[in-house]
């Protein structure tokens, strides 16, 4: 079985993980029961790899129809007395907030560790919040390793720490650290606890207003219980770089790293206080740290959080160790760090010259490489969807219409030649916008949410609109899995998470049985026909609704593999005439232009067909 070792590894045993992969072995450490996630990058891996080992680790996994319900049924799970985890990215949490903000004031009985993967640099989310926030926010602890050996022991430790509190522990990586591999020293791993009793207590896990206010009180006294841990914690610990520094940096996470490598490359001395257990930050260690240096540097990743806490903690004490960081414009608030922006950083700061260090081990900064856009795959099925939408806005003549959007693959429809995409917000937007648009002004409005996005946040957004007689076109880009994220399973779909089967809900059905007038299914392969079911629901005086029904390309292809039926499509250059309308309106990345003609390139076409059925000369066929 793949990751047999993060099953049956034994104590002292060496193992190549990922950050996230490092934080199962973690979880199953600490003897998690119950595990439960919407997938979600930089997050991923790790409901990826629960999907494979909770059976044989006697885990119970899900993939819940988004993260507020995966926190509901691990806080559930908590309360009655069997450790829980539950992970998503970072606007993940903003979905789960409502109940992870009530989750602090109940509490919980056996352990809770919600993991948020943060996307500094947004490398696959559309925002780069800085979730730290929701730790002071709720009035929770908070961890944050720098590595996967860390990961791991952090996992184990936010356990303890969340029974010592009877709170839930907000963990939190980064891209950079979920990402990372690295060699782990594997701990012992006891027998999971899979099954408790949950206990009434409707004083405590009531929050009514009768009960939240005392809880607010109590919750305030578990905090500074942890601030206690925190000051007392080994996670937050000194770690001197070079010999003899009068500098202090205080760190956290991922930053730790690039400090540290910054501080080598440049030939500098300082003495590194690194913060593993980072709210409540260990302010009196802080100021002890500060009076044996001459100056304190604060680097850390997008908001000053850490900069701001200390500099107003200093100035209550009447610490005078002068203090910088963002506020100073030395670190950058923006995207992720990483050892050129710190080097640059503390280069400018300590007068040192960055591309003639003491060590000669700084380099140029690089040229830029050429950027590589996104593009929707060879033989993806949105494709063909885009082209029918187009098809029928353009023989009908509709002026100006508005495309709303969504968080999945299909985004990339902003783009040209398709520039379907004007406005999105967040999972599932895409309905509630469309219904914005159309009250508010008199375009013809066409919406786009995939199939786990319609399960995640569209179902109550349609009922609203249905409701509420709003009128536009919605697809619903059913690919069959969760594609964006690594294919996993949604609740349209016959297996469940860790591959049962598991009943499959018709998207057609629900939508029929919430009353929407027009609902066809279309397979956008047949552009034509497709093309036609847009104009009828165009006509629509209502939400109208198509299901784009087609296996997303990259399964569809290791299927046709496996059962050696692949075929591709060719461009007769006897034909073509060069006029490109297969590259300008299909716009595929198998297809480019050789001497004036349109060529197809035998390694990437799928064989789906939709070129050849936007050829006006009938130049594209089967490869023979």
């Amino acid at each position: 079985m793949k990751y047999q070792a993060l099953v049956d590894g034994k104590a002292g045993d060496h193992e190549l993980l990922l950050g996230n992969e490092a934080a199962v072995r973690g979880a199953l450490e600490a003897r998690i029961g119950v595990a439960a996630s919407y997938p979600g990058t930089p997050s991923s891996e790790i409901g990826d790899v629960f999907s494979i080992v909770a059976k044989v680790s006697g885990v119970y996994f899900e993939y819940s129809a988004n993260e507020k319900v995966a926190l509901e049924v691990a806080a559930a799970s908590a309360a009655s007395g069997v450790r829980s985890f539950t992970f998503m990215k970072h606007v993940g949490l903003n979905v789960a907030s409502d109940s992870f903000m009530t989750t602090a004031y109940i509490g919980t009985r056996a352990g809770f560790v919600v993991l948020s993967a943060d996307d500094p640099s947004t490398h696959s989310s559309q925002n780069e919040q800085d979730n730290r926030y929701y730790a002071r926010l709720a009035n929770v602890p908070m961890l944050e390793p720098s590595s996967p050996q860390e990961t791991k022991d952090y996992m184990v430790e936010a356990y303890s720490i969340s029974e010592k509190l009877e709170l839930p522990v907000l963990f939190r990586t980064t891209t950079r650290v979920a990402h990372m591999r690295g060699d782990v020293v594997l701990g012992d791993r006891r027998p999971v606890v899979r099954r408790g009793v949950f206990e009434k207590d409707p004083s405590r896990f009531v929050p009514v207003p009768a009960n939240s206010s005392n809880m607010h009180v109590k919750l305030l006294g578990r905090l500074a219980e942890a601030r206690h841990l925190s000051e007392m914690s080994s996670l937050n610990h000194v770690v001197d770089v070079g010999v003899g520094g009068r500098v202090g940096i205080v760190t956290v996470g991922s930053t730790f790293n690039y400090v540290v490598d910054a501080l080598e490359e440049l030939g500098l001395s300082a003495r590194v206080f690194k913060i593993g257990f980072s709210y409540p930050l260990p302010l009196d260690r802080i100021r002890e740290f500060a009076a044996d240096v001459d100056e304190l540097l604060v680097v850390e990743e997008l908001e000053p959080l850490m900069e701001n806490d200390i500099k107003t903690d200093f100035l209550s004490h009447g610490t005078r160790t002068p203090v910088c960081g963002k506020e100073e414009l030395l670190v950058p608030r923006v995207h992720e760090l990483n050892v050129d922006v710190v080097a640059k950083a503390l280069a400018n700061h300590f007068g040192v010259p960055l591309h003639v260090p003491a060590s000669g081990k700084v380099q140029p900064w690089p040229s830029p490489l050429p950027s590589r856009p996104p593009v929707l795959c060879p033989g993806c099925p949105h494709r063909g969807s885009y082209l029918a939408v187009r098809r029928a806005i353009r023989e009908l003549g509709i002026p100006e219409p508005v495309f709303a959007s969504d968080i999945g693959c299909y985004t990339l429809g902003m783009a040209a030649p398709f520039s379907a995409a004007d406005y999105l917000l967040s999972m599932g937007s895409s309905v509630g916008t469309a219904g914005g648009f159309d009250v508010a002004t008199d375009q013809k409005v066409f919406s786009f949410i995939g199939d786990s996005t319609f399960f995640h946040a569209g179902l109550s957004a349609l009922a609203s609109a249905i409701h509420n007689k709003h009128r536009f076109v919605l697809t619903v880009l059913d690919n069959r899995t969760t594609a964006m994220t690594g294919h996993q399973p949604n609740p349209s779909m016959l297996t469940d998470a860790v591959g049962d089967p598991a009943p499959a809900i018709s998207i057609e059905a629900v939508v029929k049985a919430m009353g929407v007038p027009f609902v066809k299914v279309i397979n956008p392969y047949r552009v034509a026909e497709a093309t036609e079911a847009y104009k009828e629901a165009t006509q629509v005086d209502g939400v109208a609704v198509i299901v784009s029904k087609q296996v997303c390309s990259l399964l569809l292809d290791r299927a046709k593999r496996a059962k050696g039926i692949w075929q591709t499509f060719q461009v007769d250059r006897d034909v073509c005439t060069g006029c490109l309308t297969c590259v300008h309106d299909v716009a595929c990345p198998a297809i480019f232009v050789s001497e004036g003609k349109a060529e197809i390139n035998q390694e990437l076409c799928d064989g789906c067909g939709v070129c050849s059925q936007d050829c006006t000369v009938h130049a594209i066929g089967v490869k023979k």
